[in-house]
């Protein structure tokens, strides 16, 4: 079973809908039994990183030792952006710090937020994009993007005016992409088809 954490920072239902589209198993909770349960997690989101990690605040211990214990985590968009050391969203907001880097404002110059369909770039070893061949065209819609500072991590760019940045990346059981996959039509299908499996291959603690 896939759990889609609902913290009350995230519009879920098409999260839920492209989930079920897939033939995935999902539950949406904010349960932390429930976590320790699953055998995937999903955290989603939209808005500003200080509201989220405030909302998230009282679960995020047992998310996190639900990680630890080796369940696979998917961060979507804000959710992906949560999972790195800190946020310069409207101030510096302490965020999960399970991958090493900052969440920086696109600099000036450019469309934003960015916003459409672009071109990801996926090293050929990424699990989350498997099937995909060298890249494909996602959904974004952002202002801020993660700068990744942490070798252990793999990660697939997208260069938006010349400035490579994060679209989505694996360490270990953790994995996140800034784009939308629920709104990238067949290749988004793809991903979370990916991420499904990943789930139900792992073997139980």
């Amino acid at each position: 079973m896939l759990l889609i954490i609902d913290y009350g920072a995230g519009n879920i239902r098409s999260v839920i809908n492209a989930l079920r589209f897939i033939g995935a198993d999902v539950a949406v909770s904010c349960d932390p039994a429930e976590f320790r349960r699953a055998q995937g997690l999903i955290l989603p989101g939209v808005g500003a990183s200080g509201y989220a990690m405030r909302m998230l605040a009282p679960f995020a211990e047992a998310i996190s030792e639900t990680v630890r214990r080796g369940t696979p985590l998917l961060g979507i968009c804000l959710g992906f952006q949560l999972l790195f050391d800190q946020s310069h969203e409207m101030g510096v907001t302490p965020c999960l710090g399970w991958i090493g880097g900052s969440v920086v404002p696109i600099p000036p110059g450019r469309t934003i937020p960015h916003m459409g369909w672009n071109y990801v770039q996926a090293p050929e070893r990424m699990r989350l994009m498997a099937g995909l061949g060298p890249g494909r065209h996602f959904a974004f819609v952002h202002s801020y993007y993660a700068e990744v500072a942490d070798a252990a991590a793999t990660v697939a760019t997208v260069d938006y005016d010349g400035l490579q940045m994060a679209a989505a990346i694996e360490k270990d059981n953790i994995f996140g992409c800034q784009f939308h996959p629920e709104k990238s039509g067949d290749d988004g299908l793809t991903l979370l088809r990916n991420f499904n499996d990943i789930c139900r291959e792992r073997r139980p603690c």
